[in-house]
């Protein structure tokens, strides 16, 4: 057997040995001058080692210790290396175990399927409704009663509808840390009626088809700054979303070829979106071209290494007069009307628009990108926009059974 003054006066080896105790318990004596505790046992007919600690910081008394604790633990059937694991495993999750950082755990586990924008609108909820009440709470201690406060909150603030997606946001970190071991239930579930009916959803506000003529002109006739006016033009020559032409690059738009391909990052869907660009789309991109070709973004905002503000084009509208009647969205509901009513195919339409086939199975076969239709269709809506706007032959009149002309 050992004994601390035989351990003391021993020289380091010029090659690993090993001093043995008593019952599986031994030193290890590196070269490099180490003295590490094992203890050897069989557990189901293996032979394992578990590692004890550090000689002189663990002294022999407490080694043999640790060696009959591990030896009781075989008793009862329990591998201790296992049992350590286990333990080293829930200090590791207890030190990461609180609501925030659990929450951007999930996030960029998510970050992937995202878009880019779906992503971000998300973490800022939390960290301006969740994280500043229960961010630092440890995640499986987080009562119902708790997170209902949260949201009645936001309730109060008017906003019922943030309130409800930011429980369902939260339903889904609790469902993380449930799969990761750090917490055994979702509290989120138990608010299900516990909230506020969700207000009925308001269509996004568009003009009527007789109000084009006007708006067109009121667009031509903008007053503020050049790169807004630049905008509104081409949320109407492009059909795009409004978050999807504010973050545009230079590097998505290739000016000789009339494309814009908005990576699938961006998209509302996940998927790459082409665009394909009328003359008068392109006119309009190489005039923001001139003022912001320097800078990464088409629409540079105050700071240029950033992107027009998302609050530019809808505070435009209110500048003209539409407040509550026309938003940046409107544009694609009054074009989806105008381009049905003058006959295009429903297919290429919400092609352009970017919508999703809601049947999973239509989804499956249906993938064409219709760009020859498209690119002749968006260059005879640019065409008939102008003739909204006095700048073609005559003002075609809407109505139904609109053609082409």
């Amino acid at each position: 057997m050992l004994s601390d003054t035989r351990i003391r006066k021993i020289k380091t080896p010029a090659r690993p040995m090993k001093l043995a105790d008593d019952r599986g318990l031994f030193l290890l004596l590196t070269p490099t001058g180490g003295r590490l505790w094992r203890f050897k046992y069989r557990f189901a007919g293996k032979e394992k080692l578990l590692s004890i600690g550090t000689y002189p910081d663990v002294p022999l008394a407490k080694a043999r210790d640790a060696r009959d604790a591990a030896r009781r633990m075989i008793s009862q059937g329990i591998d201790p290396s296992v049992a350590r694991q286990q333990e080293r495993r829930a200090k590791t999750l207890a030190a990461t175990n609180d609501f925030e950082m659990v929450t951007r755990e999930w996030l960029e586990n998510v970050r992937p399927k995202w878009a880019a924008v779906t992503h971000s609108d998300t973490l800022k909820r939390f960290e301006a409704y969740v994280f500043p009440s229960i961010g630092h709470r440890p995640v499986s201690e987080i009562t119902a009663p708790e997170l209902l406060d949260v949201m009645r909150k936001i309730e109060k603030r008017g906003i019922v509808f943030t309130a409800h997606k930011v429980a369902n946001s939260c339903g889904q970190v609790f469902r993380y840390g449930i799969v990761t071991g750090r917490c055994e239930r979702n509290p989120a579930a138990d608010l299900r009626g516990a909230l506020r009916a969700r207000p009925k959803a308001k269509p996004m506000a568009a003009l009527p088809a007789s109000e084009l003529p006007d708006f067109m002109r009121r667009i031509d006739a903008y007053s503020g700054e050049v790169q807004t006016q630049l905008a509104l033009c081409l949320l109407a020559l492009t059909l795009v979303r409004t978050s999807e032409l504010r973050c545009a690059s230079w590097a998505e738009i290739d000016l000789d070829k009339a494309e814009w391909i908005i990576p699938a990052e961006r998209m509302k869907a996940g998927s790459p979106h082409h665009v394909p660009l009328s003359r008068q789309a392109v006119v309009a991109f190489r005039k923001l071209q001139a003022m912001n070709g320097k800078w990464p973004w088409v629409f540079a905002g105050r700071a240029p290494m950033k992107p027009m503000s998302k609050n530019t084009v809808l505070f435009a509208l209110y500048r003209m007069g539409y407040h509550s009647r026309m938003t940046g969205h409107g544009f694609r509901a009054l074009a989806s009307t105008a381009l049905n009513e003058m006959g295009y195919r429903p297919d290429v339409i919400e092609r352009q628009l970017a919508h999703t086939e809601k049947s999973a199975v239509r989804a499956a076969y249906h993938r064409s990108q219709y760009l020859e239709e498209r690119t002749t269709m968006m260059q005879q809506w640019a065409d008939f926009l102008d003739r909204q706007r006095g700048k073609g032959p005559t003002v075609v009149a809407f109505k139904k059974g609109l053609t082409r002309a």
